[in-house]
């Protein structure tokens, strides 16, 4: 059986779905937080493995990994943006066994994606999955 995954492009996403947008003017945090709350949900109804990436925006330092209830969270690098760290999680989990999603609006993104083999959802795809 193959195994579901789903990487979020996270300020993408925050950038893209119109209210978080809006939460983003009143505060960042707010706006990860969200979209974190909305993919944990996701997550609970498709049982697929998600991943949102954050670049290091505004954040120094070293990557960090960590957890919201039931997703994986990863804060990049210093000086390295999300789409990079994306481009490099799907290489590593490319197999047989594992169907990659990517979501991203981004279109540089998207071809990088393509011809890596994972498929991509737009911004737009993801938010209607999740609300079904």
């Amino acid at each position: 059986m193959r195994q579901d995954v789903l990487i979020v492009d996270g300020y993408n996403i925050i950038g893209d779905w119109p209210e978080l947008q809006q939460l983003k003017m009143k505060n960042l945090a707010l706006a990860r937080d969200a979209l974190l709350e909305r993919m944990s949900e996701y997550q609970a109804q498709t049982k697929a493995r998600v991943i949102i990436v954050f670049d290091a925006y505004m954040r120094e330092g070293i990557e960090t990994h960590g957890k919201y209830r039931n997703i994986e969270v990863v804060f990049t690098r210093e000086n390295e943006i999300a789409d990079e760290r994306i481009e490099k999680l799907v290489t590593e989990m490319n197999d047989r066994r594992t169907n990659i999603h990517v979501a991203t609006s981004d279109a540089t993104e998207q071809w990088v994606i393509f011809g890596t083999g994972a498929s991509r959802m737009s911004a737009r795809e993801l938010q209607l999955a999740h609300e079904q």
